[in-house]
């Protein structure tokens, strides 16, 4: 017997139920034949009503049929068994987890080749062939295999869903339509299709634009990446030269330097690193979301698109890369001009400017800084602990609360002389330099106070602008009296409206060059905003009119 005899004879005597070989076959009345235990098995199995159905011809029997062996078929069964036929279809044919399974199957079912959208059911090759063979299902609309074929029924008429509420967002039937539907703005699926279909596009098109952009901001983060390190690397050098000349004195600190320097660009280096790896990862997202997108729009069945679109059609937040900032300056030229400073004025306490240092290093931020808090709260994860120097203070200024307050007094205090004291004007300096981000507020009474941010360089001398806050290009200052505000800078005053309060709030931000001030009450008022660049680190000042006590308040 040929192999395509084989073949035939196979599905000719195969149970059409177990799709195995027939095992002592029955004959029903209509001429289909089955295993015994299989048609037993279907008819007990079923609500049948006292009617009998054959599985295959749905032509029903009443009474049950009696059932006997068909004795020649089961011969025939048994001489093809002796050919080598294979009992059953290879395992790749039968559905797995995966796949979707032929519904008219029974026991073990085979995958489903299409389904059809007219009847709702999914079909196997073999059960398939009716559609192909008989006239009665050319109009029929054949699909690749459809999982959840019920949910196009209306569950509430059991007729084809091929209408589209806008009104409800909603798939319904043509009886909806004209039932609780009426008068709603109700389209056929396919046209609701059509227009989901455009906005599918105008997404993927979005999407393609993120893409772009998120794939150019990774390219600037990987200059940004060389240029931190080249910046680092210049660093290390220029330090390493002015440390020579110093050896003795500094070696240990010249290593310290290294390595700080080393671990802020390990630090910022990583940052960047970080955050080219949150926008790779959303790329590949949105390409994963576009290829999903594009395989919804090949779906052929509406109303499946319609279901599966808005939720395909949302995307998440994209990740913010407002913050790349590519500066073609030298990251850590500051760590070169302090280290400079370090070797000019070596007579200046090294523990001093060793602070200096390491402050200029941390201090290089290779992503925009955060904006400037709105609250508060948000201000106060800067806060800085200030404390005043007593060798700044001016000969009429009383320090106390740990040096954190100053008093103008009626007499001279015992200060001794000092190279870095104001000697005309009744100012003092803070302890502490001032680089990165910091936030603190000086809390006053009497008269009227200078709030002021300086370098230390400025002058100490007799009479002379460039000693007072706000009279030289070195120093900023807020005057604050009872019921006013003025700012000064480089000798230039410019009036101030805000309400009046005896806190006064000072953020800075030193490597973006902002430095405000805010009146403090159960609110804060901004009163002045500064946009420059600061070219050293900053001290905070005070200068005291008569009777005036100014304090640093506490803020942790």
């Amino acid at each position: 017997m040929s192999q395509q005899g084989v073949q035939l004879d196979r599905e000719t005597f195969s149970c059409s139920i177990c799709l195995d070989l027939l095992k002592d076959p029955v004959t029903i009345p209509c001429g289909h034949s089955y295993c015994m235990s299989c048609i037993k098995t279907h008819w007990n199995g079923k609500d049948q009503r006292k009617m009998y159905s054959c599985p295959q011809c749905r032509q029903t029997f009443t009474p049950r049929p009696v059932l006997g062996k068909n004795t020649m078929l089961a011969a025939l069964v048994e001489q093809l068994k002796k050919t080598g036929l294979q009992a059953a279809p290879a395992d790749h044919c039968y559905a797995g987890a995966e796949d979707v399974a032929c519904d008219v199957c029974t026991g073990r079912k085979l995958k489903a080749l299409k389904s059809c959208l007219v009847c709702l059911i999914s079909y196997c090759k073999k059960h398939l062939q009716l559609h192909y063979e008989l006239p009665a299902f050319e109009k029929h609309k054949l699909v690749d295999p459809l999982e959840k074929l019920k949910e196009n029924i209306c569950s509430r008429h059991d007729e084809v869903m091929k209408m589209f509420c806008r009104t409800d967002q909603q798939s319904i039937c043509y009886l909806c339509s004209v039932d609780e539907h009426k008068g709603h703005d109700t389209v056929s699926a396919a046209a609701e299709r059509t227009e989901r279909q455009r906005e599918l596009e105008v997404s993927r098109q979005n999407i393609q634009q993120r893409i772009q952009d998120r794939e150019k901001d990774v390219k600037l983060l990987q200059q940004e990446v060389e240029a931190v390190s080249h910046s680092a690397d210049k660093a290390v050098e220029d330090s390493e030269k002015i440390f020579t000349e110093l050896i003795r004195l500094i070696q240990k600190r010249s290593s310290d330097v290294k390595q700080q320097i080393r671990s802020q660009q390990e630090t910022e280096v990583s940052r960047v690193k970080d955050l080219q790896e949150k926008l790779e990862q959303e790329i590949t997202e949105l390409k994963r979301k576009d290829a999903e997108l594009k395989k919804l729009s090949y779906t052929e069945d509406h109303n499946q698109f319609l279901h599966n679109y808005p939720s395909l059609s949302q995307l998440s937040d994209p990740t913010d890369s407002s913050s790349i900032n590519i500066r073609p300056l030298r990251y850590f030229e500051d760590v070169t001009a302090a280290v400079s400073e370090l070797r000019d004025q070596l007579q200046d306490i090294l523990r001093e400017k060793w602070t200096n240092i390491s402050l200029t290093v941390t201090e290089v931020d290779v992503l925009l800084s955060e904006p400037e808090p709105k609250t508060r709260t948000g201000f106060l994860k800067y806060s800085h602990e200030i404390t005043l120097d007593p060798n700044t203070a001016n000969t009429w200024l009383l320090l106390s609360e740990g040096n954190r307050k100053a008093e103008r007094m009626t007499q001279k205090q015992p200060h001794s002389s000092h190279p870095d004291r104001f000697i005309d004007y009744c100012q003092v300096l803070s302890r502490e330099s001032l680089t990165g981000r910091c936030y603190w507020e000086v809390q006053w009474r009497g008269t009227g106070v200078s709030v002021a941010v300086t370098y230390k360089k400025i002058s100490r001398a007799v009479g002379l602008n460039e000693c007072i806050f706000g009279y030289n290009d070195k120093s900023w200052a807020l005057f604050c009296d009872t019921n006013s505000y003025e700012f000064w800078f480089n000798n230039i005053s410019t009036t101030i409206s805000g309400p009046g309060s005896s806190r006064v709030g000072v953020y800075l931000d030193h490597s973006a060059g902002i430095l405000s001030f805010y009146s403090v009450s159960e609110t804060m008022t901004l009163l002045h905003r500064v946009q420059t660049t600061f070219a050293q680190p900053l001290y905070a000042g005070l200068s005291l009119g008569s009777g005036v006590t100014a304090e640093f308040c506490k803020l942790k």
